[in-house]
């Protein structure tokens, strides 16, 4: 085998690349999430902490009391309103079913995302197994349930 300057090259970029990739691995990071003491309403549940896209602190959830019935996505979506609420993302109904699953039947739930590549349809979550899937706006399949959001700033 015969070294050249290239190859002796290439190895060094290689191996600045991994140092530079370690410096920041390790390279520690504090996260502060302010103290905020958070009333409750009758019925209201705290459901925890959601993370951004960033992995920092988004925002508190908080479910509102009562569900509503199978019925369409823009029904729920008016239903929550009516509450003060909204319905919740796909995100912050994993958390729901992560640390809330005993305040929901085992069934078929609206988020408030459409679906990407079907505007038509809208994603749920299924809390008797905790799988997500989507279905047409204009179902009557999925029941509802409204949270409110506490922006951390």
């Amino acid at each position: 085998m015969t070294i050249t300057l290239e190859a002796i090259e290439a190895k060094q970029s290689e191996i600045s690349t991994l140092i530079e990739a370690f410096r920041k691995q390790s390279a520690s990071t504090t996260v502060d999430v302010a103290a905020m003491t958070i009333s409750l309403a009758p019925g209201e549940r705290y459901a925890g902490l959601i993370l951004g896209d960033d992995g920092m602190p988004s925002h508190h959830l908080v479910m509102l009391p009562g569900d509503m019935d199978g019925d369409t996505w823009s029904s729920a979506q008016e239903w929550a309103a009516d509450l003060g609420g909204e319905l919740p993302t796909r995100r912050e109904q994993s958390l729901l079913f992560a640390n809330l699953k005993g305040e929901f039947q085992s069934a078929y739930y609206w988020s408030s995302e459409t679906h990407e590549s079907d505007s038509a349809c809208a994603w749920f979550q299924y809390f008797g197994g905790g799988g997500q899937g989507s279905g047409h706006k204009g179902d009557y399949g999925c029941r509802a349930r409204a949270v409110r959001r506490l922006v951390i700033e």
